[in-house]
């Protein structure tokens, strides 16, 4: 290959040189025939490398593959949780599809980017190729640092023959947690009686949450069921649990929810008391028209319960308690079942300690739940009134005259009978 002398060229031959120097003498040296082959060489090499270049740019960016890539597109995107609580550590992933339908497309790397979400697995940065119409997921570990808003991460895809793909999409940090509202409880509780409570857990985030438990706990109490598992909660939705309180002393419980948005444990409670006060629709019975009577030392003393509330008093039953001591025939009175406004009479007997100037009479009744409610009513044995032994035994000569004539008109009956047959 002969390269056209310059000028000076010329002038160093005519003036007889035998050397030149080239612009690349300071490379290749300033003799004559060396340096000639060396620039030779390097101008080549030059050209050629100029010439891969140029075709290596015109295949990777070529119009087809920039078509191609403009064929490749997010064709789903989801995020586990779909709302973050701040601090909450969740996965987007990103479904990417080949939409031509005879081109495989190049891939370099894939990211995702925002300043409010942490990225903690990396990026995919090995290269790979996407056959046509085929679809692949890119997953990110991530966690939301920063407050309640809306935000715009951006996924990243970067094409080997053409420029990237960024897309931008929104998640939401929500740190609203659920709610706890008692529905429905007694107007008052009482020692040693059951009664129901009814909690609603609301959930009023914009996705669901998961594996959800309910559980209540208290001192001197007894609690059925006292943990519950609720399971999934739809956002926007609430459930009803309801729990049975028997308490022992006024106490308070501790009412609790855990739950999980995604795999993020969170949890919300409240309290409840549980006081002591009067039930103002029980059964209330109420002794009235009492009479006592007194003989030979043992007490006899009537009267009538009425049902002063407004619940049924089931299996009402009236004893004494001590100092008195129950005695035959009516140690215990069971009157029944006493409806609101309803009435039944009673008798009981007793003994008392000489001295003893009044004696409780207990009433006692069964609630709807069969828990046992008792009341106390003192009776002043000083109005008690004297009555001779009715109930001494009595004579026998009547009795034994009866037997005599029954036996001697039995002897004639037969006497007679038997001179008949003769």
């Amino acid at each position: 290959m002969e390269f056209p002398e310059t000028p000076s060229i010329r002038r160093a031959r005519a003036a007889g040189q035998a050397a030149y120097r080239s612009p690349f003498t300071p490379l290749f040296g300033a003799h004559s025939l060396k340096g000639r082959e060396h620039y030779r060489i390097f101008f080549c090499a030059f050209v050629l490398c100029l010439a891969l270049f140029a075709g290596a740019a015109e295949a990777e960016m070529s119009p087809a593959s920039i078509v191609a890539a403009g064929n490749v597109y997010v064709s789903n995107i989801s995020y586990d949780p779909a709302t973050f609580f701040t601090g909450d550590t969740g996965t987007v992933t990103y479904t990417v599809t080949n939409g031509n339908s005879n081109t495989t497309v190049g891939i370099n790397h894939a990211t995702f980017s925002d300043t409010s979400f942490q990225l903690v697995s990396g990026s995919y940065d090995s290269s790979s190729t996407l056959g046509p119409l085929q679809s692949r997921k890119y997953i990110f570990s991530i966690v939301a640092n920063a407050n309640d808003g809306t935000y715009y991460p951006t996924f990243s895809l970067s094409f080997r023959d053409a420029d990237n793909l960024n897309y931008r999409d929104t998640v939401k940090i929500d740190n609203t947690p659920l709610i706890l509202t008692v529905q429905d409880k007694p107007d008052a509780f009482t020692k040693g009686k059951k009664d129901t409570v009814t909690v609603q857990i609301a959930n009023p985030r914009q996705s669901d949450v998961k594996n959800v438990i309910f559980s209540v706990a208290g001192a001197n109490v007894t609690l059925t069921p006292s943990d519950m598992f609720v399971g999934n909660l739809t956002a926007g939705t609430s459930q009803l649990v309801n729990f049975s309180v028997t308490p022992d002393t006024p106490t308070s419980l501790a009412v609790n929810v855990d739950y999980d948005n995604g795999d993020n444990h969170h949890s919300v409670g409240m309290a409840l008391p549980v006081p002591f006060t009067t039930d103002k629709q029980q059964a209330y019975p109420v002794i009235s028209n009492v009479d006592i009577k007194n003989t030979a030392g043992t007490y006899h003393v009537t009267g009538d319960i009425t049902n002063a509330g407004l619940l049924t008093a089931n299996g009402v039953t009236v004893t004494s308690l001590a100092p008195a001591e129950p005695q035959d025939p009516y140690q215990t009175y069971v009157i029944g079942a006493l409806k609101p406004d309803d009435f039944g009479s009673f008798e009981i007997s007793f003994t008392a300690p000489k001295g003893t100037g009044s004696v409780p009479i207990q009433v006692s009744y069964k609630d709807k739940d069969g828990n046992v409610i008792v009341s106390e009513q003192p009776v002043d044995l000083g109005d008690a009134v004297l009555t001779k032994d009715t109930d001494s035994q009595p004579s026998l000569l009547p009795i034994v005259a009866v037997i005599l004539i029954i036996a001697l008109a039995c002897g004639g009956y037969l006497y007679m009978r038997k001179r008949k047959n003769q």
